[in-house]
């Protein structure tokens, strides 16, 4: 479809998805199978507390999406929490927002090459990584440039067998504990015993550190706010995204916390005594809970799991990528513009492509970090839109039933992240806030001494 404007011909981005599309998406996004990666890391940072720290970041993962569902009804752009502050709170603001929000949407298909190229060295340690590196971005950046349906249908069986890979590996811990035990030999006198509430809570347990476990996860969720990027490609937009973005967070906690409570009474002490290398936990989980040949198994399918992570990802900052260049905040032409023949941002996907491809110098532990400074200040200037929009600029604050979505809803997701902030890396925090002085400096480059608002898009130009 094109719209003629004169002498020029326009293409836009195309509604071809629906609910379950949606939602395929955003669970390979999240790619469930994250949660053998991130457990030894949770693991030591929660004192032994993975499935508590789940349930905190799903909680603010939770009210969060509810934030995002009332700004897609108001504003159903796929500029996600970018338009939202910039509609809502100011055009600078937004752009800042934004900005962040990269650390989080541009390093996602990062991660995923890195987690492929870790399982790939695992099983092929001859091979150079780069060999890996170039091969996974190619693969990721094909499959982007046919199209967000042709994305979703390449997740839809991929989604499927790692939901039963994981269902499979916790029944098979879920027999080990049963018959009594676990990774240290007997469970007689282990610290956690079958159906305990102690890998929950127990007299150890610290408030600071199972938020900062907590926070960490963000990462594991990172996905589920990416869907309102897909805004102008959904069908009902503002009935069909909010509850799909709803259900992937809550679908992708359940998981999470159901898995990790197996888990953290198979593992309960130090992750450090059972893995090799805790920031990259999946390969020692697998071997010792289902021997040599289930490791191998699954790492084989592990690979294409994160590959389908990735390419939800390359999709999600690419419409971002998009929508600020459609305003006008980046270069207009280059990250504007959309394919006449699939309509996909094609540059912003080869974009993405060339970034991820530094993937080869990174390490995993750096980029989550920094991931999740993007993604806790996207989840802030959401719920605080919430608030400016409906509560503050319209004044939806004369009946409790407003003043319960626009107001209390939004102030418990914001402090709910706020907490999050308080325990957020040293890493995370010193190279987002660099990252953030780039954004101000170019801002203010783009303003004009910041006399002037960013620029916005006119829907009917």
């Amino acid at each position: 479809m094109t719209i003629n404007t004169g002498t020029q011909s326009t293409a836009k981005l195309q509604k071809t998805l629906g609910f379950w599309h949606i939602i395929i998406i955003g669970l390979a996004y999240i790619q469930p199978m994250t949660l053998f990666d991130t457990f030894g890391l949770v693991s030591e940072e929660s004192h032994f507390h993975v499935p508590t720290s789940y349930i905190i970041a799903l909680v603010a993962i939770l009210l969060t999406s509810i934030s995002y569902g009332h700004m897609i009804r108001r504003y159903p752009s796929s500029g996600s929490s970018y338009t939202y502050a910039q509609k809502s709170i100011h055009p600078n603001v937004g752009f800042m927002v934004g900005w962040s929000s990269w650390l989080d949407y541009l390093l996602s298909p990062m991660v995923n090459i890195i987690l492929a190229v870790i399982y790939l060295e695992a099983l092929f340690p001859e091979v150079n990584h780069w060999v890996w590196v170039i091969a996974l971005t190619a693969i990721m950046t094909a499959v982007n440039l046919r199209g967000a349906r042709f994305v979703a249908n390449f997740n839809s069986l991929i989604v499927f067998v790692q939901l039963a890979v994981i269902a499979y590996f916790v029944w098979m811990v879920y027999q080990l504990l049963a018959s009594g035990v676990n990774a240290d030999g007997s469970l007689v006198d282990a610290k956690y015993q079958l159906w305990s509430l102690e890998p929950f809570w127990n007299e150890m347990t610290s408030i600071g550190a199972l938020v900062t476990g907590a926070t960490l996860l963000c990462f594991s969720f990172t996905g589920f706010d990416s869907l309102s990027s897909l805004a102008e490609e959904t069908k009902d937009t503002e009935k069909t995204l909010p509850r799909a973005i709803f259900m992937t967070a809550l679908l992708a906690g359940v998981i999470f916390i159901i898995s990790t409570y197996f888990m953290q009474i198979y593992f309960p002490n130090d992750p450090k005594t059972y893995f090799e290398d805790i920031a990259a936990t999946q390969p020692d989980i697998l071997l010792a809970v289902g021997g040599a040949a289930f490791k191998t198994v699954v790492l084989y399918f592990a690979i294409v799991t994160v590959m389908a992570s990735g390419i939800s990802a390359h999709a999600g900052v690419s419409r971002l990528m998009y929508v600020m260049g459609r305003d006008g905040v980046i270069n207009k032409k280059i990250f504007g513009h959309i394919s006449p023949k699939n309509f996909t941002p094609s540059y912003n996907i080869l974009i993405v492509g060339a970034v991820a491809l530094t993937a080869g110098f990174m390490d995993l532990d750096i980029v989550i970090s920094m991931i999740s400074f993007g993604a806790l200040t996207a989840f802030t200037f959401v719920n605080l839109s919430v608030i400016s929009r409906y509560a503050l600029r319209d004044g939806r604050t004369k009946n409790i039933k407003d003043i319960i979505n626009f107001i209390i809803i939004p102030l418990l997701g914001f402090f709910s992240i706020f907490a999050m902030w308080l325990e957020i890396e040293e890493t995370a925090l010193k190279w987002g806030l660099w990252w953030a002085m780039f954004g101000i400096m170019y801002l203010g480059y783009k303003t004009k001494g910041f006399r002037y608002p960013a620029p916005q898009h006119n829907e009917h130009e």
